[in-house]
């Protein structure tokens, strides 16, 4: 009998293992757990499953592309892997990556059903929505944006103006310890730089940095900056923070994988839930108070704008313009808006530790262009190739998003030759684009110069995707793309990052895959006789 019993189990595992037919190539899984087993360890599982959190995801996340690489040489650029049931559809290389959301935009422009988003955001906001709702959403926050400034001139005084109040923050705080929003951040020192580059008292700009970025959002969301001290704004900012150090438990990655099994057990799965319920009884308080001092002839801001349009549509049972809806999309602008760019600009930090030849080139084209007294602005940066360069590869090389947030196709799709059947779940893997040795040269090596051509000047690729591409992409990228700029250039005019480790000795940051380029700064020729041109470097 338990002879009978062992082989009748061996032939379900046997019948379990299955191949892609009809659809897409994938390896062989075993029913009810997918892919699972073949993922080497934890650390790749809980990759997959951070992802869907839109949080960055680190040397973890690259393992999973690693491993998903090895599968690209073998099933091609389009492949399925299973997580649990579900099979999810994996994008890889440039071609494949840009041509699904830009050439066949609707068929890849539905949002995948996440069992966690679908707790949390239950459909509501711009960020998982979909269909109509999402097409209404979208258009709304652009042009609400636009008319805000956001594409504007206004957009650059907004950064300029927070970014002298981060100058006056780190002053006042010189040497003090500024935490409070979570131990997940990673801590940089830097040394406060004066004009003739002298020592300095050090201090940690981690925090007052993504405060800082943070108060450009609340100025644009609820129209008007809060002071860095300021409880209630620490409070949701450490809300925000521990929203995504609770995506990193196992707890909720399981959920990720079983949510019909776990949502109805208790847990600490539960306490994400929690959380995001905080965050939106903190920008509901602010939406009742905008309610109160509500001005329809002169909007102060996005919630302002919402309201308006909450009122013009009150008589319509189909209207998209209600409280679940604004109080997601909020919460939407704000992790789009403000955990990215602090990121980047945190990982950037521990990038030119690492390499201080990067720095004084930059630091250089900055005196040069910009000199010491005023800040940099906007219209520098045509002047400035090779910052620009190390900004892009900055990018590049962090990728904090590398598996890119997931998709949906909307209808039965082809594409490639095979067939993708509606609501498949579609992973667009931007590592393997910012990383394809076909359109970087060694790219695990941190080189800006990729990015300048022959003559020194910049040059853009079309494969520097860390924003997406298509309908998805992200609606921010202006906003994004300005605040590096301006946040990046006026810290280094202003400190050097410093450790009490030489280079040599640092950790590869900010993940494992960080290594050292083959060959010395610069390696471009180009970059060099530009900086000599410029008189930046001696001939």
């Amino acid at each position: 009998m338990g002879k009978g019993l062992e082989m009748v189990k061996k032939w379900e595992i046997w019948k379990g293992l299955e191949t892609g037919r009809g659809g897409t190539w994938e390896p062989q899984t075993l029913r009810g757990l997918g892919n699972l087993l073949q993922l080497p360890g934890a650390p790749l599982l809980q990759a997959l499953l951070r992802t869907h959190s839109g949080q960055a995801l680190g040397s973890s996340g690259l393992k999973v592309t690693f491993l998903s690489l090895q599968l690209k040489d073998q099933y091609g650029p389009v492949f399925t892997v299973r997580l649990g049931p579900t099979p999810v559809v994996v994008l890889c290389g440039a071609q494949a990556v840009r041509e699904a959301p830009v050439n066949q935009a609707d068929a890849f422009g539905g949002r995948a059903d996440l069992a966690i988003s679908e707790k949390t955001n239950r459909g509501y906001g711009i960020a998982f929505s979909q269909g109509e709702r999402w097409r209404t959403l979208r258009r709304f926050a652009l042009t609400t944006l636009r008319d805000l400034g956001l594409g504007r001139r206004s957009l650059e005084e907004r950064i300029q103006e927070e970014v002298g109040c981060l100058e006056r923050e780190l002053e006042r705080t010189c040497g003090e310890s500024l935490g409070g929003e979570g131990a997940w951040c990673t801590h940089v020192c830097v040394s406060y730089r004066v004009v003739a580059r002298g020592g300095g008292t050090p201090l940690d700009p981690t925090f007052p940095i993504r405060r800082s970025t943070a108060n450009i959002i609340c100025s644009v969301v609820f129209g008007r900056r809060l002071h860095y001290q300021d409880e209630d704004f620490k409070a949701f900012l450490g809300l925000l923070a521990e929203h995504l150090k609770q995506m990193d438990t196992c707890w909720v990655q399981a959920y990720g994988l079983f949510p019909a099994l776990l949502r109805h057990l208790p847990g600490p799965h539960n306490r994400l839930f929690e959380v995001f319920e905080k965050q939106k009884e903190f920008v509901a308080r602010v939406v009742k108070e905008h309610q109160v001092s509500l001005d329809p002839a002169q909007p102060r801001d996005f919630i302002d704008a919402f309201l308006i349009r909450m009122q013009q549509e009150q008589g319509d049972p189909h209207t998209e313009f209600n409280q679940e809806n604004l109080l997601s999309s909020a919460l939407d602008i704000f992790f789009a808006g403000m955990e990215t760019t602090s990121t980047t600009l945190r990982y950037g930090l521990l990038i030119l530790l690492k390499f201080p030849q990067v720095t004084e080139l930059i630091q250089q084209e900055i005196d040069q262009v910009v000199g010491p007294e005023r800040r940099p602005c906007l219209r520098d940066r045509p002047r400035m190739p090779y910052t620009e360069a190390a900004l892009h590869e900055i990018q590049r090389l962090a990728d904090i998003m590398p598996l890119g947030v997931p998709r949906a196709v909307t209808r039965d799709t082809e594409f490639h030759g095979y067939h993708i059947p509606k609501g498949t779940t579609v992973f667009p893997l931007l590592h393997s684009v910012l990383h394809d040795p076909d359109q970087f040269q060694d790219p695990s090596c941190f080189q800006p110069q990729r990015f300048l051509d022959a003559g020194g000047a910049f040059r853009r690729s079309p494969a520097f995707l860390p924003f997406s591409a298509g309908r998805r992409a992200c609606p921010g990228e202006a906003l994004a793309r300005a605040e590096l700029f301006l946040y990046l250039t006026w810290l280094l005019q202003r400190f050097s990052p410093t450790s009490p480790l030489p280079p040599s000795a640092l950790p590869a940051a900010p993940g494992q895959w960080l290594r050292e380029a083959a060959t010395p700064f610069p390696a471009h020729p180009a970059a060099a006789t530009a900086l000599q041109t410029q008189g930046h470097l001696p001939p």
